[in-house]
């Protein structure tokens, strides 16, 4: 295939993840402001979207480590980044039609793992810069979240024990707002730059750019629009598991919860450290749910989203591989992953219209 084609081929697919990215993360900002009625399902998923949009012009420092940290980007080609793509999109679109909140970062990050290590082997895959920027922040940045959340939770109900409950819920809706927002805001500078570093490094490894370079302007607003355009789509399976599904979430602990993820991601963006927003905001959620004195945490929905959360680097990897090593044939093996990620995109709409779930019933309690 063509140089100039399989890096059109390669840009398309990435604004395609970053698309599903959107609406797979669309929970992590405005699940909670939803379930607590801060925030009209429409209303929440339209601020989230122009938010992202905004983020993703506010730093490329993540966007830098994955165009120049995770893989030697001197061994691979835009046919093997292409398999990557497609192993996260369909992982992506597994898990949202599951309704769990997984990572799409991780997914990101696993396909091209698995694509780049079958192409050019292990020596290829900078495992230390994974391990210190992708592993280590996967495990501390939920745990840190879910602390911060925690303590944030058991101050809010202390220091408001004196009001009304009305009272209460009216100023911590408004509360919402603004931390929701800000949430939003951190999911674009965050996970909007992982697809920006994605087709940068593509442009490089075709020469069209030199090693170490920052994305250019259109890669930027590209990648911010795809992400916005899926966030306001809205990924409703998945806000139903965050808002419903871990635990019956008030006002206060929505605030607790939606700021001390901003907090986290927006730190990690500015030190380069590409970390999952749902890890992130999934462990504000339960911290929440466990500094509230009585508050019911559905540890069997906890348990599910930690068992998707380990299989999505191994799963990604896996199909990423398998997806990289086709493309590698040549022009008929990127058609084929192509018509067989369509095929598995269409497979997975046509089996959500079986159990819909949209703005009107979003707030039901999953089963």
């Amino acid at each position: 295939m063509d140089i100039s084609l399989i890096v059109l081929v390669v840009v398309v697919t990435a604004l395609a993840f970053d698309f599903t990215n959107g609406f797979h993360d669309t929970a992590n900002a405005m699940a909670t402001s939803i379930a607590t009625g801060a925030l009209p399902p429409k209303v929440a998923v339209g601020i989230s979207a122009v938010l992202n949009l905004v983020g993703a012009f506010l730093s490329v420092e993540v966007a830098k480590t994955i165009s120049s940290g995770i893989v030697d980007e001197s061994r691979i080609s835009p046919s093997i980044i292409f398999g990557g793509l497609v192993g996260a999109v369909v992982w992506n679109l597994a898990t949202w039609l599951l309704g769990l909140p997984s990572s799409s970062s991780h997914a990101l990050f696993g396909g091209l793992i698995g694509a780049t290590w079958v192409a050019s082997g292990s020596d290829a895959v900078r495992f230390t810069t994974v391990a210190e920027k992708v592993l280590i922040p996967a495990v501390a940045s939920p745990l840190i979240a879910g602390l911060v959340a925690l303590i944030a939770t058991y101050l809010a109900y202390t220091i408001t024990k004196r009001a009304s409950a009305d009272r209460r819920t009216r100023g911590f809706r408004i509360g919402q707002i603004a931390s929701a927002s800000l949430v939003s805001l951190a999911h674009g500078t965050n996970d909007a730059q992982k697809t920006m570093g994605v087709i940068t490094l593509t442009l490089i490894t075709a020469g069209s750019l030199p090693a170490g370079s920052r994305p250019p302007l259109w890669v930027v607003l590209g990648a911010g629009l795809a992400i916005a355009l899926g966030t306001y789509l809205g990924g409703w399976r998945i806000i139903r598991t965050m808002g419903k599904g871990i635990t019956d979430i008030e006002s206060p602990q929505g605030f607790a919860a939606e700021t001390s993820a901003a907090a986290v991601i927006l730190t990690s963006s500015q030190l380069g450290f590409a970390l999952s927003t749902t890890h992130v905001c999934s462990g504000g959620v339960i911290g929440a749910g466990v500094g509230k004195r009585l508050a019911e945490v559905r540890w069997t929905v906890a348990g599910r989203m930690v068992v998707a959360w380990l299989l999505t680097l191994p799963a990604a990897a896996l199909v990423g591989a398998l997806a990289g090593e086709l493309s590698s044939q040549g022009s008929v093996g990127v058609i084929v992953v192509a018509l067989l990620a369509i095929g598995i995109a269409v497979g997975c709409w046509l089996l959500s219209r079986r159990s819909p779930v949209g703005a009107h019933n979003v707030n039901e309690v999953p089963a």
